[in-house]
C-alpha cells in the first residue's frame, strides 16, 4: 500500500477518538515544553554564576606566585608577586587581553562600636577597566580616587547590616605580612550593589598603595587580575604567559569547584528529562494500544482485504508520528515562550541567594537562556523515544491474525 495513503488513514483514525488524541497530544507537548524550560533555566543560572565570578572575582586568567594558596590568602612576601607592575604590562601588551592589574587580597575585620564583620579585603588599581563593574555598580557615595589614603568602598547589604553609611568612620584589622595585627581608621566613600548578595556581603575595596602600605607589603601583589576580549583565547593566552617563576591559572581552574558542582548536577537533570520523556513514552504507547484494541475487527477486515501486517506495522507508526510530531511543534513554541520570559524578566529569588555563600556567584534574579543545541536533541529525544514505544502497539496489531481478529 502507498505511503500516501497509510498516511491518510493514520490521519482519519486519530480523529475517531479525539478527545484521547488531544490529551497525548497535550501531554507531550507540556512534557517537552516542561523540559526545555527547565533546561534553558538551569543553563542560565549556571553560565550568569560562572560569568558573574568571572567578572568580579576569578577574572579570565590569574598570574600568582607559584607558592601562593588562594585559600590561605597569604601576606608573606615569599608568596607574593615581586614585580606585579611588570608581568600586567606584559599580559596587557597580548592583543587577546582586554584589561591587567595586578590585586592585593588580605582577610579583614570590619568594626564598628556595635558591630563586626569579617570580609575580604581588596587592593586594586583604581582606573583599571577590569573595576568598571564596581563603579558602575554604586549607589551611594563616591568611587575611589588612586590616591586616596583613608577611603575604602563596600557593599551596601553589608553597610545595611551593620548599620552604617557613606561618611562614617569604620575600623578595618587585619593580619599584615609580619604576622601582626594591624587596625586602621578608614572612611566608607561609597557603597554598591553589584546584584550577588554573598559579593556585596564580604568585599572591601581599597586603593592599591594604600592596601600594599596597611598590610606592609611593599610594592607586592596577590595576583596579575586578567579579563580577555574572548573568553575562547583563555589556553592561548595562559601559554603565553606561563614562565617558571610564576603560576598561571585560568577561569576554569578557579572555578573548578563550582564547575564539578555543575557537572554532578547536570546528571541529576539529564535523569530528570529521561523520566519526563518515558512518562511521554507510555500515554503514547497507552493510546496506542488501546486505539489496536478497539479496532481489532476493523485490522482483520483490512488483513482479509490484502493488508500485510508490514503495513499494519506502518499505519500504527505513522499515528505515533503524527502525535509525536505535533505535540512536540506545540511543546517547543510552549518551551520558547516559557524561556523567553525568564530570560527577560527572570525569577527573582532575593535573600535567598545569600544562603549559598560567597563560593557561588549567584545573583538575586536567576535567569533563563536560550540554548538551541540542548532544545533541539530534547525534541529528537522525545520523538524517538515516542517512536521506539509505539513499536509494541504496532507489532501486536501486525501480528493478529484475520480469522481471529474477525471473531473478536
Amino acid at each position: 500500500m502507498p505511503l500516501s495513503k497509510l498516511w491518510i488513514l493514520a490521519y482519519r483514525d486519530l480523529g475517531r477518538n479525539r478527545r484521547r488524541s488531544l490529551f497525548t497530544l497535550i501531554a507531550v507537548a507540556l512534557g517537552l515544553g516542561l523540559l526545555i524550560v527547565m533546561n534553558g533555566f538551569i543553563a542560565g543560572v549556571m553560565e550568569d554564576s560562572l560569568q558573574n565570578s568571572i567578572r568580579l572575582k576569578t577574572g579570565h586568567l590569574q598570574i600568582r606566585a607559584s607558592s601562593y594558596e588562594e585559600e590561605d590568602m597569604s601576606l608573606q612576601w615569599s608568596d607574593l608577586l615581586i614585580n606585579p607592575q611588570v608581568l600586567a604590562a606584559q599580559a596587557s601588551a597580548l592583543p587577546e587581553v582586554s584589561a591587567a592589574a595586578p590585586v592585593l587580597w588580605a582577610s579583614g575585620i570590619l568594626a564598628t562600636m556595635n558591630d563586626s564583620a569579617g570580609l575580604q579585603v581588596y587592593g586594586i588599581e583604581t582606573t583599571s577597566p577590569i573595576y568598571a563593574p564596581i563603579r558602575a555598580a554604586l549607589v551611594d557615595g563616591a568611587y575611589l580616587a588612586p590616591d586616596d589614603r583613608n577611603g575604602i568602598i563596600i557593599g551596601k547589604r553589608l553597610a545595611d547590616s551593620m548599620n552604617i553609611g557613606v561618611g562614617q568612620k569604620v575600623s578595618l584589622v587585619i593580619v599584615s605580612s609580619n604576622q601582626q595585627t594591624d587596625e586602621g581608621i578608614f572612611t566608607i566613600r561609597g557603597l554598591f550593589t553589584t546584584g550577588i548578595p554573598g559579593y556585596d556581603e564580604s568585599a572591601a575595596f581599597m586603593p592599591l598603595s594604600k592596601a600594599q602600605a596597611f598590610t606592609n607589603t611593599a610594592e607586592r601583589a596577590s595576583a596579575i587580575f586578567i579579563l580577555l576580549n574572548n573568553q575562547a583565547d583563555t589556553d592561548r593566552v595562559a601559554a603565553a604567559l606561563r614562565s617558571p617563576d610564576v603560576s598561571v591559572l585560568t577561569w576554569s581552574d578557579l572555578n573548578q569547584p563550582f564547575i564539578q558542582a555543575i557537572q554532578t548536577g547536570m546528571s541529576f537533570y539529564v535523569l530528570l528529562d529521561a523520566i519526563v520523556i518515558l512518562i511521554v513514552a507510555v500515554i503514547i504507547a497507552n493510546t496506542l494500544l488501546m486505539a489496536v484494541f478497539e479496532r481489532i475487527r476493523e485490522m482483520g477486515i483490512l488483513s482479509a482485504l490484502g493488508m500485510r501486517g508490514r503495513h499494519l506495522m506502518q499505519l500504527f507508526l505513522l499515528e505515533a508520528t503524527c502525535l509525536g510530531a505535533a505535540g512536540i511543534i506545540i511543546g517547543i513554541v510552549l518551551g520558547l515562550a516559557g524561556v523567553s520570559y525568564l530570560a527577560t524578566v527572570g525569577f527573582y529569588i532575593g535573600d535567598m541567594a545569600s544562603s549559598v555563600g560567597n563560593s557561588v556567584a549567584l545573583g538575586t534574579t536567576m535567569r533563563a537562556r536560550f540554548v538551541p543545541g540542548t532544545f533541539a536533541s530534547l525534541s529528537l529525544a522525545t520523538l524517538v523515544i515516542i517512536l521506539l514505544a509505539s513499536l509494541y502497539p504496532a507489532w501486536f496489531a501486525a501480528r493478529l491474525e484475520p480469522a481471529e481478529a474477525l471473531r473478536s
